[in-house]
């Protein structure tokens, strides 16, 4: 009978039929396929009938992809910087979505897990730190650093690398999280300082995680999962979180005007359920749940914020004040360090050389050369207000490679680049000089 057929269907498909989910939910994402493909199988076999899209942006391509796309957009966002999300809640991108989940932390460390708003929802967390080849240190006799400061050592010259912030969402955030942690002009000075000592900036995030596993150099400045991940899958690597770190939610949200609606809330819901957070805990994830009962199902020494109340503690991280600055401290790094790399190393080298053969001795006049050139080498051409300033750092717009800048933007980088070039070859010949002073 025909009430028979019915039962039957509704008995052979309890899932994507039942619940009325559409055919497909689109998704765009800043993530690899190694944390994309898990999820989605994982959700397609839950609900058969709904197949997961995946298309891969970074997070500024993919914010200009959702606004383009208005009329007809993706259904899903779902990356790691909490700033880029609220650049979609500012531009009523987003859409409210209280997800269907209950055991979730309301809070890691100081940082909130979701937008107060309701627009997106962290599923994961994040810190960052250092990743260090444990071979490659002892072939050359290091240790291993524990915190940002230990990185300025001279013996960790030409040994370390970094993306810049420019290319990758998770190194900016690292570079806010010290410049937030430490204060505006301690921060840059400690970042130019670790500068001297880096041997590349890799236009990609995964540029770093790899030149450390092969031991192309031996420290990484990375997200969290970089180094757990590789460590999981067998690369001689480790991984340390600085006392100065963040640990910052990774998030989802749904599109305004979504067209898959009832499979885009399904989604959500699943990244946050038992199921879904467990999947975080895969050796090629290797990401922080925000369920807190999945932890006790994680391995043993898997790093566990709720427990472990030092991890992210120390900075309180503001994300209007990173939203406010953000393309001027993109392009403010990238012209003291990514752009004068070689002046850079060149200026520490003599430095940290002319220390040395000083030592402790040394006279007065040698002393205040030294002193003077560290002064430049660590010297930033913009204050912390002027920074946050809107008619400054609201000149400043992301640059694609081989785009050039116009207007004010251009302006302040031309005069940031002489800054750089005059202070490094200063801070160089002040240190060559202390060595003959009398």
């Amino acid at each position: 009978s025909c009430i028979a057929l019915v039962a039957a269907l509704a008995l052979a498909a309890p899932s994507a039929f039942a619940q009325g989910l559409e055919g497909k939910v689109v998704i765009v994402t800043s993530f690899s396929k190694d944390l994309t493909t898990p999820f989605a199988q994982a959700f397609e076999k839950k609900h058969p009938g709904t197949k997961v899209e995946v298309q891969n942006r970074n997070s500024a391509a993919a914010i200009a992809f959702i606004r383009e796309t208005r009329s007809s957009p993706p259904d899903i966002f779902w990356a790691s910087a909490p700033d880029a999300f609220e650049v979609l809640k500012k531009n009523n991108l987003l859409q409210k979505y209280q997800p269907n989940v209950d055991g979730l932390a309301a809070k890691i460390g100081a940082y909130p897990v979701n937008d107060p708003g309701g627009f997106y929802t962290g599923f994961a967390a994040s810190g960052y730190g250092i990743m260090y080849n444990t071979r490659y240190l002892r072939a050359n006799n290091l240790t291993v650093p524990k915190e940002w400061e230990d990185l300025k050592k001279p013996v960790y010259h030409g040994h370390v690398g970094i993306s810049a912030p420019s290319r990758s969402g998770t190194t900016h955030l690292t570079v806010e999280t010290i410049l937030q942690g430490e204060g505006w002009e301690k921060g840059w000075a400690t970042l130019l300082e670790i500068g001297g000592n880096l041997t590349q900036v890799s236009d990609r995030s995964f540029g770093v995680p790899d030149a450390v596993n092969s031991g192309q150099y031996g420290l990484g400045i990375v997200i969290d999962f970089f180094g757990l991940s590789a460590k999981a899958s067998g690369f001689p690597v480790d991984f340390v979180y600085p006392t100065v770190t963040t640990i910052v939610p990774a998030n989802v949200g749904i599109v305004a005007n979504a067209r898959n609606q009832k499979a885009a809330q399904a989604f959500v819901d699943f990244l946050l359920s038992d199921e879904g957070q467990q999947i975080l805990l895969d050796p090629k994830i290797q990401r922080l749940p925000v369920r807190m009962s999945t932890y006790e199902k994680a391995p043993a020494g898997y790093p566990n914020p709720f427990k472990d109340s030092k991890l992210g503690a120390q900075v309180n991280f503001n994300a209007d004040l990173s939203e406010g600055r953000y393309e001027l401290l993109n392009s403010l790094f990238d012209r003291l360090i990514t752009f004068r790399l070689k002046e850079l190393n060149a200026a520490w080298k003599a430095i940290h050389d002319a220390e040395k053969k000083l030592g402790a001795g040394g006279n007065a006049e040698a002393k205040r050369l030294l002193a003077a050139a560290r002064k430049l080498a660590t010297s930033i051409p913009v204050s912390e207000r002027e920074a946050s300033d809107p008619t400054i750092a609201g000149s400043f717009q992301e640059v694609k490679p081989g785009q050039k800048t116009a207007g004010r933007q251009a302006e302040f980088e031309e005069k940031w680049d002489g800054f750089a070039v005059k202070n490094y070859a200063e801070a160089k010949a002040l240190a060559e000089k202390a060595l003959t002073a009398r």
